[in-house]
C-alpha cells in the first residue's frame, strides 16, 4: 500500500513539475543522496521559523542543529542547508508519504507572500519570518494537542505532549514515541491525564478520545465537509471552544481559510481594523501564522490595543 501511494505521489509530482516548467513557474527539486532525500529550489522554508512558531509541539533541535520529531509514526531527522533541506535517512516512499504533505511542499508560498504584501503589517510579518510554512499535521494529533493548548504556554504544552507520548505511545526508537492512538487514550481513566499535568483539560482529552475511538466523530470527513459544518461539529466536542476548533481545522484538517484567534491574533485583528485584509483571500489561516509569530516577537507594537 505504501509503495502504491508513493508511486502515485511521484507521478503527480512529475506532472506538476512539468506543468510548472512549461509555465516558467517555481517548483522544487527532489534528489536522492547518500544521506537521504534533499529538497532544493523551495520557496523560503526555515525549519526554526516553521517548527518553533507555535503551530506544532513535537520538534526539537539537536546538539548539531538538526531538527528531530515524530510524524505519522516516523522519526524524522531534518537538516537545514544553504540550498535546501535534507531529510536524513528518508527514501522516496517516506518522503512522498510523510513529508511532502506535512510541509505543504506543493504550495508556492512566494506567490502567497507577494499577495500578502498588499497590507503593510502583513508585509512586515512576512519579511520578519519569510521561512514560515503552515504544516499539514495529522488530524488526530492536532485534535488532542490543541485541546492541551488551551490557556497554556508553548513550553508547557510541549512538556505535556512529550509526557503523554512517553506514557501511552508506541516506542519506535529508544526513547522516541509515536503519538498515542485514539483507542489507547480512550481506554485510560481521566486521572491518568491529570497525573501528566493536564489539569482541567484531562476530562476534555478523555471525552475527545472516546468520540474518535467509538466512531461518533470522524475527523478526516471534516477535511472535505462544508467549513461551517465542520466547525460546528468540532464545537460539539466537550471542552472545545472556537479557538481550539479553528486550530484543529487549520493545522489538522488543512482548512487554510480558517483563522484561529487567540489573544495575540485578537490584538492583531484589532490593529488591522477589525478584520483580516482582503489580500489574504482564501488563505487567512496561512496569513495568520505570519502575523501570530510577528506579534509574539514584537509585543510592544500591540500594547494598549483594545480587543472585542
Amino acid at each position: 500500500m505504501l509503495k502504491k501511494r508513493a508511486q502515485k505521489r511521484s507521478e503527480m509530482l512529475e506532472k506538476t513539475a512539468q506543468k510548472a516548467s512549461e509555465k516558467g513557474d517555481f517548483f522544487m527539486k527532489i534528489e536522492k543522496t547518500s544521506e537521504g532525500i534533499k529538497v532544493t529550489d523551495i520557496s523560503n522554508l526555515s525549519l526554526p521559523e516553521t517548527l518553533d512558531c507555535g503551530q506544532c509541539f513535537r520538534w526539537k533541535p539537536d546538539e548539531i542543529g538538526n531538527w528531530r520529531g515524530v510524524v505519522k509514526g516516523v522519526y524524522g531527522k531534518i537538516r537545514q542547508e544553504k540550498d535546501g533541506i535534507t531529510f536524513i535517512g528518508a527514501d522516496e516512499a517516506e518522503f512522498n508519504e510523510v513529508w511532502l504533505d506535512y510541509f505543504d511542499f506543493n504550495r508556492d508560498y512566494d506567490v502567497l507572500k507577494s499577495d500578502f504584501g498588499a497590507n503593510e503589517m502583513l508585509k512586515n510579518a512576512c519579511e520578519f519570518a519569510p521561512g514560515i510554512r503552515v504544516l499539514r499535521q495529522e488530524p488526530w494529533e492536532a485534535f488532542i494537542t490543541f485541546i492541551i493548548s488551551q490557556n497554556n504556554n508553548i513550553a508547557r504544552i510541549k512538556g505535556i505532549v512529550e509526557r503523554l507520548c512517553a506514557a501511552f505511545g508506541e516506542e519506535i526508537e529508544p526513547g522516541v514515541f509515536a503519538f498515542p492512538t485514539p483507542e489507547r487514550l480512550a481506554k485510560e481513566p481521566t486521572e491518568s491525564y491529570s497525573k501528566l499535568g493536564c489539569g482541567y483539560r484531562a476530562e476534555y482529552i478523555s471525552a475527545a478520545a472516546k468520540e474518535v475511538y467509538e466512531g461518533t466523530l470522524d475527523l478526516e470527513s471534516l477535511m472535505s465537509a462544508p467549513l461551517n459544518e465542520a466547525r460546528e461539529r468540532l464545537l460539539k466536542v466537550h471542552g472545545i471552544g472556537p479557538k481550539v476548533a479553528d486550530c484543529v481545522l487549520l493545522y489538522g484538517l488543512g482548512r487554510v481559510e480558517r483563522c484561529p484567534a487567540d489573544v495575540w491574533m485578537k490584538r492583531v485583528i484589532a490593529a488591522l481594523g477589525g478584520e483580516m485584509p482582503p489580500c489574504v483571500t482564501d488563505y487567512a489561516g496561512i496569513a495568520q501564522q505570519f502575523l501570530f509569530h510577528y506579534a509574539r516577537n514584537f509585543p510592544e507594537k500591540f500594547v494598549g490595543i483594545k480587543t472585542k
